[in-house]
């Protein structure tokens, strides 16, 4: 392999984002009249795109998932994105990943407004070359299309890209585009989850990605 450039996702895999977006969905069903999710039930909305999920946990139609996502994003743009952490040792990888002369930059199913908004927040944007994400629309949530616009935007082609996740669509959508994926274990995924999808290698620790992406990129490495 020969890589240049690693995206990594957002939520899960650099920040611990579940405090904003479940109470985010929770007020969304509260003020709709839905019924309740469970704790679990909440957690499964971090990482693929909203309607999806509120179609596949909720089975809204398409007006009701339309009415969901706005009244999520009244929580989330008051606050809500920002109830949030950087994982610890995250900052640290990024910096020895920029040491060894690698590009990186964030492609995420998160609106590209919010994603900016949070990396700027929390100190990251100056780790990357670019933060990529979906439209405000709604389009552009597919995380093979989020990867093929942070490709055509900082000029590289799949061959030298490497991801980084932390749940399946990660795994799947970089597949999509063409491209490698390492899935991390301090996320929201489960390593059965990751492997399943087809991760090429497993990440246990964000102090143990930056030697294991190395490990990848040496000529004798088998993805």
């Amino acid at each position: 392999m020969s890589i240049s450039l690693v995206l990594f996702d957002l939520d899960g895999t650099l920040t611990d984002s579940a405090p904003g977006i479940t109470r985010s969905v929770a007020y969304a069903l509260e003020k709709m009249g839905a019924e309740p999710l469970p704790p679990e039930g909440l957690l499964r909305f971090i990482g693929p795109p909203l309607k999806q999920s509120f179609r596949r946990y909720c089975s809204f139609d398409e007006a009701r998932c339309e009415e969901a996502v706005r009244r999520y994003r009244e929580y989330f743009t008051a606050g809500g994105m920002f109830e949030n952490a950087v994982y610890p040792g995250v900052p640290e990888a990024l910096a020895a990943l920029r040491s060894d002369g690698l590009r990186l930059a964030v492609a995420t199913s998160k609106p590209e407004l919010y994603s900016r908004q949070i990396a700027d927040r929390f100190g990251l944007t100056p780790c990357f070359e670019g933060v990529f994400g979906a439209a405000m629309d709604e389009t552009r949530t597919d995380k093979a299309e989020v990867i093929r616009y942070a490709l055509a935007s900082l000029g590289a082609s799949p061959a030298e890209v490497l991801m980084v996740g932390d749940r399946e669509h990660d795994v799947l959508g970089a597949k999509q585009a063409g491209l490698p994926c390492v899935g991390v274990l301090w996320g929201y995924g489960s390593r059965e989850e990751l492997a399943a999808a087809g991760a090429g290698a497993l990440a246990e620790t964000p102090e143990a990605l930056p030697a294991l992406i190395r490990a990848l990129c040496t000529p004798s490495s088998r993805f």
